[in-house]
């Protein structure tokens, strides 16, 4: 076992094998150990992400779990790569960003399209979900559910210090009708001390960049996040993670701040309000 640095996917791992033995042993992390004849810091170390087993721990430590081989042959097929610097997972995986968000002392984002996932409405995520076509219907609520989930981060009285970079363009996109939209909008600017928008003034060049998330944890070393309805991308090369500072260094020059922020979000809730009242007038 040769100790390395953590990512996030292998603390995800580690965790995942936390948790199997915690529900199919009954024992302590150090009963685990000693049933093992290992060190209790080489379990500690396995389950926090901060070190690689080998082969033969997995056999051993999953083996005592009750898992079989097919098990095995299974996890160490993910396993294998949780130590890389950059790991591409399917789209649907929530687990290890979710563990992202939970154990990170900071969170910077920038979404040209969608408004940020830790604070959208249910409703807007309902019918972003709805609306994308790639879940299924009968999964809807389970993501909604998840994504609510996630947000109970935001209020933790130790919560990551976040800040969100939103494009224009996502306001002005209609997701769900004027309520969904005037809700989200309302979250927002209830928001706005960590929200800041990139106005439509910016230019094209902002609005070609892909969706991008930075966590810095306290212990950890930090982590580049982005993702597609393809796959999710974790990367924490130092190469990648000079870049994403960078790409917000220069999205601080571009956005509004937070009175700029909230005036323009005013405006987008009264101008669906007029709307509304127009469409009445007419209707009348």
């Amino acid at each position: 076992m040769t100790a390395i640095t953590s990512t996030a996917y292998s603390r995800d791992l580690g965790d995942e094998l936390r948790r199997l033995r915690e529900k199919h042993t009954r024992l302590t992390g150090f009963g685990f150990a000693e049933q093992l004849g290992w060190d209790p810091s080489k379990v500690s170390n396995i389950e926090n992400g901060k070190a690689r087993a080998s082969e033969i721990d997995l056999v051993q430590y999953l083996m005592t779990c009750g898992r079989d081989s097919n098990y095995f042959e299974a996890f160490r097929a993910r396993y294998r790569y949780a130590f890389d610097p950059y790991v591409v997972l399917v789209s649907d995986n929530l687990r290890t960003v979710a563990l992202a968000e939970a154990t990170a002392k900071k969170i910077t984002s920038f979404d040209g399209l969608t408004m940020p996932g830790l604070i959208q409405t249910p409703e807007y995520a309902r019918a972003l979900f709805t609306e994308g076509g790639n879940v299924a219907p009968e999964d809807i609520e389970k993501y909604v559910q998840l994504r609510t989930d996630r947000q109970a981060i935001m209020n933790r009285p130790a919560r990551p210090e976040c800040l969100f970079y939103v494009h224009e363009l996502a306001l002005r996109i209609r997701v769900g009708d004027d309520a969904v939209m005037e809700e989200q909008y309302l979250r927002l600017l209830f928001h706005t001390h960590i929200l800041r928008i990139i106005p439509m003034s910016a230019g094209a060049a902002i609005a070609t960049r892909s969706a991008r998330t930075l966590f810095s944890f306290e212990k950890h070393t930090p982590l580049a996040y982005s993702e597609t309805d393809v796959a999710q991308v974790f990367a924490h090369d130092g190469k990648a993670i000079a870049n994403s500072r960078e790409f917000f260094k220069w999205l601080e020059a571009l956005a509004l701040d937070e009175g700029q922020s909230r005036s323009l979000l005013a405006n987008y809730v009264s101008g669906l309000r007029e709307d509304s009242h127009d469409r009445r007038a007419d209707l009348a």
